[in-house]
């Protein structure tokens, strides 16, 4: 089973963002953001190659099975990766219906520096 990050993402600053944060973001396969303009740049400025998906309230639903059958499916193996990341700031609901879907996923929520 893949494994489904929550990464939180500097707003305005791109020098914010932890060390931990980019690691798990260059190791995705799938990166789910709320404005893909945004998440895209800090993408481009670090050089992170991840597949930017749209999620955000209008389409939280398919998102949700979707990464969840992914997730689901995966075959994980150390060659065979499978790693979603989400940023901005992902509703309960995503959380909740991903959580339904799978039992259990393996979330892991990278923090920002306080």
């Amino acid at each position: 089973m893949g494994k489904l990050y929550l990464v939180p993402t500097p707003v305005g600053n791109l020098g914010d963002i932890t060390l931990r944060a980019l690691e798990l973001l260059k190791t995705a396969d799938l990166v789910l953001a709320e404005d893909t303009r945004t998440t895209g740049m800090l993408l481009k400025h670090y050089d992170i190659k991840a597949r930017l998906q749209s999620h955000h309230k209008f389409n939280e639903h398919q998102t949700a099975e979707a990464v969840a059958e992914r997730l689901a499916a995966s075959d994980e193996t150390p060659s065979n990766p499978l790693f979603t990341a989400l940023t901005d700031e992902p509703s309960a609901n995503t959380i909740s219906q991903i959580y339904a879907l799978i039992a259990p996923p393996q979330v892991v929520r990278a923090s920002l520096p306080r």
